[in-house]
């Protein structure tokens, strides 16, 4: 057949076209997308990296929520829980309190004041609201039975007597004095009690180094007028008591027979502190 010939070059030309489908048949697996989808590798590292990268511990995993004792007053049961975090006390709460008559109301007025005193010194050593001692004598004993769980070397500044009703039951429950319990420095005495025309005074204190650092009258004249000469005379004899630090201090105007009696309470706490 000559090489020119129709029949040879149509020969020629389906041997080259069958010869180039089985080359593409031949790299076809090697180079088909949807084999390499298949296989789903990069899905795959996707979904294991987060997992590997460790879970995110729950936020405050350090605190510590600890209830202390329960610490019974003339009143009733005291009971605070905290909740510690870095060492500090975050959040404190009263979990039981006196209640029923005027304890309730005296407890709705202290607990609050006492539990924001306690976040805010981080400690036990805080002050007793006034009118509220037995249950802040009781607060502060729970509170720190709850930091010594807590392996805290916090101490507490005292647990003086006192009372969440009237005045007069907070002396008779106090009267002699007290020594503050976990403070070596500071001492919470009382003074006797001294009789006036108008009703009795008495008057207790808290020393530290040598200075009065605090005083209050738990017994004051009341009833009609005296109720309103006592409410403006003693917060003002009890700021100069402090101020002066001793019993040397002048009579509130209008209120002779109360300044009078204030005196001679707060010399007799101060001769049982030696002072």
């Amino acid at each position: 057949m000559k090489k020119s010939h129709p029949l040879r070059r149509i020969v020629l030309a389906g041997a080259a076209t069958v010869s180039g489908i089985v080359l593409l048949l031949t790299l076809k697996p090697s180079s088909d997308p949807a084999a390499a989808s298949a296989e789903g590798t990069p899905q795959g590292q996707q979904s294991v990296a987060p997992q590997g990268s460790g879970g995110v511990q729950a936020a405050g995993g350090g605190d510590q929520t600890l209830t202390g004792d329960v610490v019974k007053t003339e009143y009733g049961n005291v009971q605070v829980r905290i909740t510690v975090s870095g060492g500090k006390i975050t959040s404190a709460a009263a979990v039981q309190a006196p209640t029923g008559g005027r304890s309730t109301e005296v407890s709705t007025n202290a607990v609050p004041k006492l539990n924001q005193a306690a976040t805010a010194a981080g400690s036990a050593d805080i002050d007793a609201v006034s009118g509220a001692t037995y249950t802040s004598g009781g607060y502060k004993k729970s509170l720190q039975s709850a930091l010594d769980k807590a392996g805290s070397s916090s101490a507490t500044g005292g647990g003086s007597g006192g009372t969440t009703g009237g005045g007069s039951a907070d002396a008779s429950g106090s009267t002699g004095g007290s020594t503050g319990g976990g403070s070596a420095q500071a001492k919470t005495l009382t003074g006797t009690a001294v009789e006036t025309d108008y009703g009795p005074v008495q008057v207790r204190i808290t020393v530290a180094g040598g200075k009065i650092t605090k005083a209050e009258a738990v017994q004051s004249p009341s009833g009609g007028r005296s109720s309103q000469i006592s409410g403006d005379a003693v917060p003002k004899l009890n700021q100069a008591a402090v101020a002066a630090g001793s019993a040397d201090i002048d009579a509130v105007s209008g209120a002779t027979y109360t300044s009078g009696g204030y005196k001679k309470s707060l010399q007799s706490a101060l001769d049982q502190a030696g002072g």
